[in-house]
């Protein structure tokens, strides 16, 4: 708003006040006149017929709240205005003391300047004027002893010429004479050795006259100050980095330089990352097109008519992590907890991992996150859950720049125990399906070059563990197989030797099925000790029960809801489903199953 807006309002609010006041008065007028006033005689004359006068009340009373609201408007206006003018004032009361403090601080440079300038020019004088002294002094001393020396020959001289001993004066002319010709043989040089006139050559004063010149100039910035990275400011493939400045400084824009920091570089390489540059105006960027999990190097610097600021102090941001990969083949379950394994799906090194937990309801719907447990240091979390419900779990993974995307979730169900085989315990005979819970022994024998066996293989009994949750409890699965299959199921620690069969140890406890032309023959394994027990029925699908409160290992035929035998042992380690075969067949578990009340009774 110029000077003539500012005119023109002022002077209409004054002209509508006016027209306020008129109408006022005329009003007032009207009013005393028809109340005070008798009729006129000459009303029919003069057109009146004694009807209500034509300027209505109503209207009146509306042009006056019209005319109100405008003054209101305008004094709103008015008082904004004067507002914005004063927030002027301050900035131009600022602006001029700063400038007042720059051309000081010029000045003074240049008078700094001036003084130092006069200070070696007088020194330069003064050392001019010491050497022609000298050289003046010099001469002097030498047209000196050239006057000693002409004085000495000329007393000489006379000395000879008035002796009156002629044989003295025979003796003594000739040296004298060779004397005087010596001495007249040096001139003496009688011109000035130096010049009388001092040089002064012209001074430069072109820096000075730079700093002169750039005393209407606007300062170059300072070195901005680049903020530490805050958390949640990052995502996978971008950053958000904010800086600041001094106040007093002017800026036309801002130069972000980034490059990615190397951590496994050898310290010997010349190899150094390209660096990569944003110009902008403000004072915050969002880098994009970045590396997940990524450690990045920042530095900005600060640019106007006069020159670049020096370079920022070098901050390191991060990425945020590409999502985990939950490994769904060693991830295992019960009705009381999960236990879920994950890949980092990164190669630097993250800070924590989050899991989240969503409830799933019985319609197949999902719920908001149940459950978060932060701060998960390993690539692994065992998660207390209630029994009966089904949840979906993912990870997140989190470092300085925020947390990542979610991962591909796992479907939890805690109504029974959930687990997969061990693959790296499988002894090389056997096979497993692709869904993991079936177990194939062939007729084909492998020769032993084709065996891979490692210290986690079993290599003497045909066999694989199942990667049961490490959870004190109650655990049930089942397991299914053929009349004519030899097998044995039942639980091992960890720790059992490869080298032995199970059942045959202090470590394995199992069922052992063997087939004899005459009958089927079934044993109770431990410690290769086994009580006379005989099973009529021959059971197709063995329910297996263990209970780690009361420490018994129990056995079904799931069939028939028979109990076939039970193992009691307090267990001092967490221990592992086992599953053999003595002859080529194939046997599968079953798990995720509810445990039927009849087994733990």
């Amino acid at each position: 708003m110029d000077l003539y807006e500012i005119r023109g309002g002022r002077l209409g609010v004054i002209a509508e006040e006016a027209e306020l006041q008129e109408l006022s008065r005329e009003s007032t007028a009207m009013e005393t006149y028809n109340v005070g006033s008798p009729p006129s005689p000459t009303a029919a004359e003069d057109g009146s017929d004694g009807e209500e006068d034509p300027f209505k009340e109503g209207e009146t009373e509306g042009e006056i709240i019209l005319i109100r609201d405008q003054l209101q408007e305008k004094v709103a206006e008015m008082e904004s205005f004067a507002g914005h003018l004063e927030e002027i004032f301050l900035t131009v009361e600022e602006n001029f003391g700063r400038q007042e403090q720059h051309l000081e601080q010029h000045y003074n440079d240049v008078l700094q300047t001036l003084s130092q300038r006069q200070d070696e020019s007088a020194a330069r004088l003064e050392e001019e004027k010491k050497s022609k002294l000298e050289a003046l002094y010099g001469q002097l001393l030498a047209c000196g002893q050239a006057l000693d020396a002409s004085k000495e020959l000329i007393e000489t001289a006379q000395e000879v010429y008035r002796s009156q001993d002629k044989r003295l004066l025979l003796k003594t002319v000739m040296p004298t004479i060779k004397r005087i010709e010596e001495f007249a043989k040096d001139e003496v040089d009688l011109t000035l050795s130096t010049c009388l006139e001092f040089n002064t050559p012209l001074a430069d004063l072109s820096d000075v006259k730079t700093m002169m010149d750039s005393i209407n100039v606007v300062p170059a910035p300072s070195a901005p100050v680049i903020n530490p990275q805050m958390p949640n400011s990052a995502t996978q493939t971008s950053l958000r980095v904010c800086w600041s400045l001094f106040s007093d400084d002017t800026v036309e824009y801002y130069e972000l330089y980034y490059r990615p920091v190397l951590e496994d570089t050898p310290a010997d390489s010349t190899f150094t990352p390209q660096v990569s540059k944003v110009t902008l105006k403000e004072t915050h960027c969002t880098v994009a097109d970045l590396l997940p999990n990524a450690q990045y190097e920042l530095w900005v610097t600060a640019t106007n008519t006069t020159g670049i600021s020096p370079a920022s102090e070098k901050a390191l941001y991060m990425t945020v992590p590409s999502p985990p990969v939950i490994k769904q083949r060693e991830c295992s379950s019960c009705p009381e907890a999960a236990l879920i394994r994950w890949e980092s799906g990164n190669t630097n090194p993250v800070d924590s991992y989050t899991v989240e937990l969503r409830e799933m309801g019985a319609d197949g719907t999902e719920s908001s996150i149940t459950e978060s447990i932060v701060a998960v240091p390993t690539c692994q979390c065992l998660i207390q859950l209630q029994p009966g419900q089904r949840y979906l779990i993912s990870v997140r993974a989190v470092n300085i720049g925020g947390p990542s995307d979610r991962s591909e979730p796992i479907s939890i169900t805690t109504t029974g125990t959930f687990f997969y085989l061990l693959e790296d315990t499988a002894h090389p005979c056997l096979s497993i399906s692709e869904d993991g819970f079936t177990i194939f022994y062939g007729d084909e024998e492998l020769p032993i070059s084709a065996m891979a066996l490692d210290d986690n293989t079993f290599t003497r009994c045909v066999a694989v563990l199942g990667d049961l949750i490490p959870v004190r409890g109650r655990h049930y699965w089942e397991v299914e197989v053929d009349d004519g299959t030899e097998f044995r199921i039942g639980v091992a620690y960890e720790d059992t030797e490869r080298n032995s069969y199970l059942g045959a140890n202090s470590t394995s406890w199992c069922m052992r099925h063997i087939l004899s032309p005459s009958r089927h023959k079934y044993e109770f394994l431990h410690n290769g000790w086994s009580p006379d027990l005989r099973i009529t029925v021959n059971p197709v699908r063995i329910g297996v029960a263990l209970d780690y409160d009361r420490g018994t290992l129990s056995f079904f035929n799931v069939n028939l809801e028979q109990h076939l035998h039970t193992f009691h042992c307090h267990f001092q380690n967490y221990v592992h489903p086992c599953f053999s075969l003595d002859n080529p067949g194939a046997l599968t578990v079953h798990n995720s199953i509810e445990a039927p009340e009849y087994t733990f009774i």
